[in-house]
């Protein structure tokens, strides 16, 4: 199982920004697993969160090609918590981005106030260096689809953003070499 801390994006621009958002219910298990008498959304999740939205936008930048990865948690300042009933909305900017990996600050709002500022490290594995059966481009174009990127995602100049060629090969290649339904 995969847990994804992100419900949709909102904003992606390619090269440059991405928002999302995560709604935190009281019917999400870690909360009464993490703190029983008080359900609080864990700060590594929410580091996680920022991670996914950042990650995705440094995936983005090469079509899918390259397998990302999160390197380090460069800084991380939090000023606060949230719980049940709270919005967090992630705004990921690519700092940097080179071939062996990118920098990407964040920030972290709780209902429209702000909670985090994030820096993280990504890494590029490439070649030899990743391991098999990390990335399956159907399932994840379909996740890609979920979360809406494809749907407000632009170029700088506000053209669309397409889905690369070998995702579409892959989605097409599952189905049967039929259309996607």
């Amino acid at each position: 199982m995969r847990w994804h801390w992100i419900d949709r994006f909102t904003e992606f621009v390619h090269g440059e920004r991405a928002a999302a958002v995560k709604n935190v219910t009281l019917a999400e298990e870690y909360l009464d697993e993490f703190s029983e008498d008080c359900p609080v959304f864990p700060a590594s999740l929410i580091v996680e969160g920022m991670a996914q939205t950042g990650g995705l936008l440094v995936g983005e930048y090469n079509a899918f090609r390259e397998r990302v990865v999160l390197a380090k948690l460069a800084r991380g300042r939090f000023h606060g918590t949230a719980g049940p009933g709270d919005q967090l909305r992630y705004e990921a900017e690519l700092q940097d981005i080179r071939t062996d990996g990118a920098i990407v600050f964040g920030t972290v709002k709780r209902n429209d106030e702000p909670l985090a500022e994030i820096e993280l490290v990504f890494a590029h594995l490439a070649g030899s260096d990743s391991p098999e059966g990390l990335f399956f481009p159907a399932d994840f174009l379909r996740m890609l689809r979920v979360l809406r990127l494809y749907e407000v995602g632009r170029h700088a100049d506000g053209s669309p953003l397409v889905v690369p060629p070998h995702m579409l090969e892959a989605e097409a290649a599952q189905n049967g070499g039929g259309p996607v339904a």
